[in-house]
């Protein structure tokens, strides 16, 4: 790029803009003749980092960090007043542009990019194991009569003894990708209101819908299925080896839609919670599993408890106000109640056009194992078996490759670890993360299926 500089040494600069106009006297000179001319040729900078730094560089970019805290259980709540900005904060202009466009566009946008960013965050899973047995012990006791005179006797009570409690973090087993997921409209869910609704054009669910729906949830995550399948395609679905679940994003509006929806909503005690999903393994069998390797190993007889603990599931956004801040702390909101405020605040919350609302529509799924389509690179004729991580489906020709870990191969990696804690009665609030061993023949038995 060059740029010229008409510039004569001698001649006097030209007449101010007020001055008489007349016929000039000679015509400019042409271009090419004009041997005085000052070129300043800037192709030497044709690279930007060759342009002269004459200030200091800009800073960085950095995104937009909301505000949010533990409630605990690693759930977290976010009353930043960003989450909750609608189309009526919006610049002049805009408002004008879509008064005249008759659209009303609500900026739902902070909202959307913070539940995609915590989405990143998988949620937590671990294994609990607890024994416990009562014994019969005896005491004396003394105790004093009407008459004055002490009486010394032994009684007997019960005490609960644990035997072992330990934890095993199953964190590192969890798949990092997400995969957003949305309510079907079919299925009760809150959709900006105080009760769940179902239909495209909602109608409060009945007592039976919900009943119904809360059934198969329970069950749903008992048995690793996707929390995006209803109970109406259960008898519908591909095979528990195979990840055939092409559509997750059921309702009929987007996760932006939602998000836009709950900030053009002028209610105080709204509430949008982002729910966090496990599924791939059947924790059901696997319980079992366990059960059967400690009391197979141990001969334990006691009370025992093996269960799976979730943690940091969900994400809760609520308006910034006092009374709404007020009620995400436990302590305040047990104040409430010892005052008997709260009865007042939930009949507002419940029955006020500006009270509460609930949006529980959408949420991010996490896989333990999931089957990804593959590419043979040769022929393999039907029901032979390639490898362990490679399966072929049932009346086709297409290969699957297995990502993440099966039920039965953590068990092969753990069970040695876990009746050994049994056996030597530990007892600790820090999970386990490190283990080797093999598994005994009976709990294989019980899982092979999975």
């Amino acid at each position: 790029m060059m740029i010229v500089v008409d510039h004569e040494p001698g001649k006097t600069a030209p007449p101010p803009p007020g001055a008489v106009a007349g016929p000039s006297s000679e015509p400019p000179p042409p271009f090419e003749d004009a041997a005085t001319h000052l070129l300043i040729d800037f192709s030497q900078y044709d690279d930007p980092a060759t342009y002269p730094q004459t200030e200091e560089p800009p800073p960085e970019f950095a995104l937009y960090e909301a505000e949010h805290f533990d409630v605990g259980n690693g759930n977290i709540v976010s009353h930043d007043p960003h989450l909750n900005t609608d189309g009526m904060h919006a610049p002049r202009l805009l408002q004008f542009i879509q008064l005249i466009n008759a659209v009303k566009l609500w900026q739902g946008e902070a909202l959307y990019r913070f539940l995609l960013s915590q989405a990143q965050i998988p949620p937590k899973l671990s294994l609990h194991c607890r024994g416990t047995h009562c014994e019969t012990r005896y005491r004396n006791v003394t105790r004093r009569e009407r008459d004055g005179q002490h009486n010394a006797h032994t009684e007997s009570y019960s005490e609960t003894v644990v035997d072992f409690d330990f934890y095993i973090s199953l964190d590192k087993y969890v798949l990092p990708e997400v995969t957003h997921w949305s309510v079907s409209d079919v299925d009760p869910a809150y959709r900006g209101r105080m009760f769940k609704d179902v239909g495209s054009e909602p109608r409060r669910a009945k007592y039976n819908e919900r009943k119904l729906h809360n059934k198969w949830t329970k069950h749903r995550d008992a048995q690793g299925l996707p929390p995006w399948i209803s109970h109406n395609e259960y008898g519908v679905l591909p095979s528990t080896t195979t990840d055939d679940y092409s559509v997750v994003l059921k309702s009929s509006k987007s996760l932006r839609a939602w998000a836009d929806d709950y900030c053009a909503s002028p209610k105080n005690l709204k509430e949008f919670v982002y729910v966090k999903t496990l599924y791939g393994w059947d924790l059901q069998k696997l319980e079992q599993a366990i059960r059967t390797s400690i009391n197979g190993a141990s001969f334990y007889s006691g009370t025992l408890t093996v269960e799976f603990e979730k943690s940091a599931t969900k994400v809760y956004v609520r308006p910034d106000n006092r009374l709404s801040r007020m009620l995400s702390n436990k302590w305040l909101k047990f104040l409430t109640i010892i005052l008997l405020l709260f009865p007042f605040i939930w009949l507002f919350k419940r029955f006020n056009k500006k009270g509460g609302g609930r949006w529980e529509v959408c949420g991010g799924a996490y896989a333990l194992k999931r089957w990804v389509s593959v590419k043979p690179q040769e022929p393999v004729e039907a029901g032979k078996d390639i490898s362990d991580s490679i399966l072929r489906t049932q009346g086709s020709g297409e290969m699957r490759r297995l990502v993440g870990c099966r039920e039965v191969d953590w068990l092969k990696e753990w069970e040695s670890t876990i009746t050994r804690a049994v056996a030597m009665r530990y007892e600790s609030t820090i999970p386990l993360t490190r283990t080797s061993g093999e598994v005994s023949r009976d709990a294989i038995a019980l899982i092979d299926t999975l």
